[in-house]
C-alpha cells in the first residue's frame, strides 16, 4: 500500500432509535431503584453523621477520587451553599501538602464505592493522627475505609446502569443523593432560611430578590423628577422628559410628596381640552400616591407595583420628603424582575 493511501475508516452501524430509547429508559430505572433503596438507610448512621457535621467547629472536608471525586465536589458545594462550611480536598494532592488544609476542628467526609481507594487509604493514618471524625460513604461495608470510619453510610447498589458493569453510574447517583440528604437535613437542623441562602448566592436571582433594597437601585439627587404643586403641565412635562422615568413627583415647599403625575395621567389629560401652559399640575396629579421606604426590599416594591398595576414609585424618608424614584425598568436592570 502506498504511504499516501487513505487510512481505513471504521464502518458506521445504523443507529437503532428504539434501542437507544430502551437503553435510556433502563438507565433511569436502574438509577431510580438505587436511589429508592437508600430510604431504608436513613438510619442511626445517617443521624450520627449529621450530628458530627452539625457540631463541627470547623469545616467539612469532602474527598474522593475519580468519579467519586466529582460527586464529592458537588456534595461539598451543596453543603457550603446550604449553611454547612465545606470544601473539597483532592486525596492525591493531600499526601503532597494539601493535608494541611485539615484542622483538628474539622470533619472529613470520604467517598469511595469500593472503600479501598489507594489515595484515600494513604492519607487515612494522617487523618486518624489528627483526631478528626471520619464519615464515609461506601458501597462495601467490609472495606478498610468503612471499618476505619467513625460513621459509615451504606450507599451500595445492586448493579450499575452501565451494561458492562464498569462505568460508575448508579453508584455515583446514590452517593450524590445521600450527600443531598445530609446537606438538606443539616440545612433544616440549622434553621437555614431563604435569606441565609441568598447571602451565599448574592450573584444569583434569588440573592438579588432577597437582598437587594430599593436604595440600591433608586434614582437620587438630580435624577429624581420633581415639581412643585404650582408648576404648570408644560413644566412638569419638561421635568419628565429630563429624567425619562415616565413620571414626576409633586412636592410642597418642604419637599414632602403631595402626589405623582405619570405618563398614564398625561394620556388621560390629553383626552380633554387642557392648556398646558396655564393648567397647574396640582389639578392633574394623583394625590395620596403610593410611596415606599428606601430600606424596603426591591422584591417587595415589585410586588406592590404588580398588585397596583403601576410602573413607578416615589421613595420618601420618615417625614414624607421625596428622596428617590424608581420604575419597572430599574427592577429589570437589577435582575429582580
Amino acid at each position: 500500500m502506498s504511504k499516501h493511501a487513505a487510512p481505513s475508516v471504521r464502518p458506521q452501524h445504523e443507529v437503532d432509535e428504539a434501542r437507544l430509547k430502551a437503553s435510556g429508559v433502563q438507565v433511569i430505572r436502574t438509577e431510580a431503584r438505587a436511589i429508592a433503596a437508600l430510604e431504608a438507610r436513613i438510619d442511626g448512621a445517617f443521624i450520627a453523621a449529621c450530628r458530627l457535621m452539625f457540631t463541627c467547629g470547623g469545616r467539612v472536608v469532602v474527598t474522593g477520587m475519580g468519579k467519586s471525586g466529582h460527586i464529592a465536589r458537588k456534595i461539598a458545594a451543596t453543603l457550603a451553599s446550604a449553611g454547612t462550611p465545606a470544601f473539597f480536598m483532592h486525596p492525591g494532592e493531600a499526601s503532597h501538602g494539601d493535608l494541611g488544609m485539615i484542622t483538628s476542628s474539622d470533619v472529613v467526609l470520604a467517598l469511595s464505592n469500593s472503600g479501598e481507594t489507594d489515595e484515600i487509604l494513604t492519607i487515612l493514618p494522617l487523618i486518624k493522627r489528627l483526631g478528626v471524625p471520619l464519615i464515609t460513604l461506601t458501597g462495601n461495608g467490609r472495606s478498610r475505609l468503612a471499618r476505619e470510619a467513625d460513621v459509615n453510610i451504606d450507599v451500595s447498589v445492586e448493579q450499575e446502569a452501565c451494561p458492562l458493569g464498569l462505568a460508575p453510574t448508579a453508584s455515583t447517583s446514590a452517593a450524590l443523593a445521600m450527600g443531598d440528604a445530609l446537606s438538606i437535613a443539616l440545612l433544616e437542623a440549622r434553621g437555614f432560611g431563604p435569606e441565609d441562602f441568598a447571602r451565599s448566592h448574592p450573584g444569583g436571582r434569588l440573592g438579588r430578590r432577597l437582598l437587594l433594597r430599593i436604595r440600591d437601585i433608586m434614582h437620587t439627587g438630580e435624577g429624581v423628577p420633581r415639581v412643585t404643586a404650582t408648576a404648570t403641565l408644560s413644566q412638569a412635562l419638561v421635568e419628565m422628559t429630563r429624567t425619562s422615568l415616565g413620571m414626576t413627583g409633586v412636592v410642597d415647599a418642604q419637599g414632602r410628596v403631595l402626589g405623582i403625575f405619570t405618563d398614564g395621567d398625561l394620556r388621560r389629560t390629553l383626552d380633554g381640552e387642557v392648556d398646558a401652559r396655564r393648567t397647574l399640575i396640582r389639578d392633574l396629579m394623583t394625590p395620596g400616591c403610593i410611596t415606599v421606604d428606601a430600606d424596603m426590599l426591591a422584591a417587595e416594591a415589585l410586588a406592590i407595583m404588580e398588585r397596583r398595576k403601576i410602573n413607578a414609585l416615589l421613595v420618601v424618608d420618615a417625614d414624607g420628603r421625596l428622596e428617590g424614584a424608581m420604575n419597572m425598568h430599574d427592577l429589570l436592570r437589577a435582575g429582580v424582575l
